[in-house]
């Protein structure tokens, strides 16, 4: 074990749950304790390749179970700080970082000596008494290591490695520019006239976030990942919305220092190149081969056979945007991006008389957090929540509860980090700092991170609907987290592929109009008033409204994706925007009016965000939730028998075992696609 007294990372904390002690972790402690970490997560390895006896289950693969444990503590502390409060010394340890992490990595998994080992155990699975976690883990290691190149020789091996190298450290550079450029862009307004239509909360929020940067008497809009800004939907001032809306699209492509469009051709270029050395056509198949989807062509099928109703229900929809802008605007304007949210408020209205802009006040984001997202939770799994101002977390503004099982027992821990920050990247996520395995004696610590704008002194923080479906969303990848019980490191939390990973998050949105839920949670922040039924039906009733606009969008986004990666190493991109415009023509969603929801240069997702090629299964998880939605509300919603049927068989199982299996297991068949089509209004 190495120790250095004078470096925190490199002890293990004293904390409960083994959550690190942020209060005395500096940006320098990173970069040694990593290479400790490094150093002695080799020696690990090479006494298991150095055992003379052969292979077995026990000295194979348990001990690469065992390995990293180090590594795995100080790589969880660094990477929930880089991501959450990437602060400019952060910023400069994750630059030294990335391509040392890459041939660590490869070091590893490209181990000669140690595939063989693998390989040995995975030829005489069936010879040996082993249990079903064991068996899968013996075939997901085989399975992973040969993926990776394990099977390489050394000349493409070092190729491989170089490769992997150049390509952390592009996608580095990706979201740092990403980071630069979105707080560069924030847009600044010098009068209150100008942001018309925005609640007296957000006003001070923008202007506290103005003062925050020296720009007293202003007020700032911060942008956040996807394309355009939800106050969008709010804004009176058609200037103002198109500022907006441009910042947003203008972010990596402004040819400056922050321009993301070199970074991503030869992130392009360089993933095909590698995907050619490990023998697959392309990126894209490279990726879909260790998913449940198996191909980018069960991938194209799919996105091609939503795309057609999508784009004809989002031209429906322009037509009745256009009807009114027709009627009610003095010189009447043909319908553009930065008008979309703003009159399709204005139909909602007309339509079914709700504004979903007015329902803040119901949406309180403590009330939110404790009566909502932890009472469903309560209801469901019987699991109770308790905050430990007592512990430190990485940042001032994430707070720190315990999680404890309905018999009492200690669960793990939830850590919550709402509001945003120049420091912090753009988006949602869950992460976890440590994770939960019976082999390591650990239990889960798990991160949501949001981007609330933070209100100004003394005003409550009152979410938007979108903002509290974000929140239920997060909470669930959490639960996921928390709940998985395996023995194995490799299974642990959300480890599990791609294109399932959504599928718990996406369900656990079902419960924000659950009427018990919503009426617990949806009381005004001043007089304490429900939500009126009225507008709770009206609410229910908008589910499929505006479906084919926020369908396009993300197909649109995910067939960019898949456009990118689908490049052979023959194919030369020069221009960005214009091999950008083909690939939405190819699969007709460039209807300028509904812009993909996340434009080349700031799609973190698949650049810097581990999606590459993956962004697709957002939807291919919804399959299975909404069938799962079907599920629950066929026996009878929110019950502990419910909510244990789903923790046992689904989310307890973590990556341990196949997880369209699991799925059968819990629901008792395949997932039927019929539910879905109905959710997005694409059924005839």
């Amino acid at each position: 074990m190495t120790t250095d007294a004078s470096n925190p990372l490199l002890q293990p904390s004293t904390l409960p749950y083994g959550l690190p002690d942020y209060r005395v972790i500096r940006a320098e402690h990173y970069l040694p304790a990593f290479q400790a970490a490094f150093d002695e997560h080799l020696r690990e390895i090479s006494r298991i390749t150095m055992v003379r006896s052969m292979p077995t289950f026990e000295n194979t693969i348990e001990a690469i179970e065992r390995s990293g444990d180090l590594l795995d503590r100080v790589a969880h502390a660094f990477y929930t700080v880089s991501s959450a409060d990437a602060t400019e010394e952060i910023q400069a340890v994750d630059e030294q970082l990335a391509p040392l992490m890459a041939a660590h990595n490869d070091a590893v998994t490209l181990d000669g000596a140690l595939y063989w080992r693998v390989q040995q155990v995975h030829d005489r699975l069936d010879q040996l008494d082993l249990d079903d976690e064991q068996r899968y883990l013996v075939e997901r290691h085989h399975r992973e290591m040969t993926h990776a190149g394990a099977a390489l020789d050394d000349e493409a091996k070092a190729q491989l490695t170089q490769l992997n190298q150049q390509l952390s450290s592009l996608s580095n550079t990706f979201e740092r520019n990403l980071l630069n450029d979105t707080n560069d862009l924030a847009v600044v307004f010098d009068s209150a006239d100008d942001l018309d239509g925005l609640s007296a909360g957000e006003l001070s929020a923008a202007a506290r976030s103005a003062t925050e940067r020296g720009l007293d008497g202003s007020y700032l809009i911060s942008l956040p990942l996807f394309t355009g800004h939800p106050y969008l939907a709010q804004l009176r001032d058609r200037e103002t919305r198109r500022r907006i809306m441009a910042a947003s699209r203008a972010r990596g492509s402004r040819a400056n220092a922050n321009d993301n469009r070199p970074v991503l051709l030869e992130i392009v270029r360089l993933r095909a190149e590698r995907a050619a050395l490990l023998g697959y056509p392309s990126h894209a198949a490279y990726v879909t081969a260790d998913e449940t989807a198996g191909s980018p062509d069960a991938v194209e099928d799919m996105l091609r056979a939503l795309n057609g109703p999508s784009a004809r229900n989002a031209r429906a929809e322009q037509e009745s945007l256009q009807a009114i802008v027709d009627e009610t605007e003095a010189a009447p304007f043909p319908i553009e991006a930065h008008d979309w949210a703003f009159y399709t408020e204005k139909v909602r209205a007309a339509t079914y008389d709700i504004d979903t802009s007015a329902l803040r006040p119901w949406f309180e984001a403590e009330r939110v957090l404790r009566d909502g997202v932890f009472f469903a939770a309560t209801r469901l799994y019987g699991v109770t929540f308790a905050e430990r101002t007592d512990l430190p977390s990485y940042h001032p503004g994430a707070r720190v509860f315990e999680v404890s099982n309905a018999d009492g027992s200690p669960l793990g821990l939830y850590i919550l980090d709402l509001y945003t920050r120049d420091s912090k990247r753009g988006g949602a996520w869950m992460n976890s700092i440590v994770s939960q395995s019976r082999l390591r004696g650990t239990a889960p610590v798990v991160v949501n991170n949001l981007n609330v704008a933070l209100p100004g002194d003394g005003e409550p923080t009152l979410l938007t609907l979108d903002e509290v479906t974000t929140l239920f969303h997060e909470f669930g990848h959490a639960l996921h987290g928390l709940f998985a019980t395996v023995t194995y490191p490799h299974f642990a939390g959300t480890n599990v592929f791609r294109d399932f990973v959504e599928f718990p998050s996406q369900v656990n949105e079902m419960w924000i109009l659950w009427p018990e839920v919503l009426d617990n949670y949806a009381r005004h922040h001043v007089t304490g008033e429900p939500l009126d039924a009225a507008i709770v039906d009206r609410l229910r009733a908008t589910e499929t409204f505006d479906q084919g606009h926020a369908t396009s969008e993300y197909l649109a986004a995910a067939w960019l994706d898949q456009a990118w990666h689908r490049i052979d190493t023959h194919t030369k991109v020069l221009d960005v925007s214009v091999f950008e415009g083909a690939a939405l023509a190819d699969i007709g969603l460039d209807n300028p009016a509904v812009p993909t929801r996340y434009s080349s240069t700031y799609f973190a997702h698949v650049f810097s965000g581990g999606y590459s090629a993956g962004y697709y299964s957002y939807i291919w998880s919804e399959v299975l939730d909404a069938d799962t939605v079907e599920w629950f509300v066929e026996n009878g919603g929110l019950t502990r028998e419910n909510g244990d049927r789903f923790r046992q068989r689904l989310l307890g199982v973590g990556g341990s075992k196949d997880p369209l299996a699991a799925y059968h297991d819990f629901r008792g068949r395949v997932a039927d696609i019929g539910p879905l089509l109905a959710r997005r209004g694409l059924t005839s």
